[in-house]
């Protein structure tokens, strides 16, 4: 069969397009294999397991508590208010010579209240009697309205507590000793242990430090 020159050319061209076209449909083929939503994850990485449509995990759920409008630095378990209501617990400033004179004033009731201890002697009278016997201070007296008539020593019973089913008062003395205008000795002694330290006074209780709770 004889074609013309016209159909030649027709052939060619059609031949030409077909060849073309080809390539464009193995190459879109090719896209879609490889596409995101199909590849497979590397669970190593750090994105893998986030949906690019999730929240990024620092934003805050709306549906989420609130944090607590309040905590204190410092504050274990976050409690609101830790440190205001125990303020009463901690001691003032001193000043630096009277910090110096409290810290001589320690040292001169240690010993005694070593020595009452080691004789069993920690009743508030008998450690009364011997601070002021044997080192010549004078026992702190008020008005019934807390107007200071003199001296500068208080010597008190124990904190009563709950123990047992009951309140008791535990044998012992705490000592409060005012030194300067914002020093003071702090010390106890009873059954088990006894202690002396220079510290400032507290909001409440001056010299005697304050008891737990409130």
């Amino acid at each position: 069969m004889v074609t013309s020159p016209t159909h030649r050319r027709r052939l060619r061209v059609a031949a030409l397009l077909l060849a073309a076209a080809a390539p464009l449909t193995a190459c879109g083929s090719e896209t879609r294999a490889g596409s995101a939503s199909d590849a497979p994850r590397d669970d190593t990485s750090p994105q893998a397991s986030r949906s690019p449509s999730a929240p990024s995990p620092s934003a805050p759920s709306p549906s989420a508590p609130g944090a607590s409008p309040y905590v204190e630095p410092g504050v274990v378990d976050g409690a609101p208010h830790n440190g205001e209501n125990n303020a009463y617990r901690r001691p003032g400033e001193m000043s630096s010579a009277d910090k110096k004179a409290a810290l001589a004033e320690a040292a001169r009731i240690k010993p005694v209240l070593k020595r009452l201890w080691q004789q069993k002697e920690w009743d508030p009278d008998q450690v009364r009697a011997a601070l002021t016997g044997e080192l010549g201070y004078e026992v702190r007296e008020t008005t019934s309205g807390g107007e200071l008539l003199g001296g500068e020593l208080d010597v008190q019973e124990m904190y009563e507590r709950y123990e047992d089913g009951g309140n008791i008062t535990p044998e012992g003395a705490m000592i409060g000793l005012y030194v300067g205008d914002d020093a003071c000795v702090t010390a106890f002694v009873q059954k088990t242990n006894y202690e002396v330290r220079a510290t400032g006074r507290f909001m409440e209780t001056g010299c005697i430090e304050p008891p737990t709770g409130h």
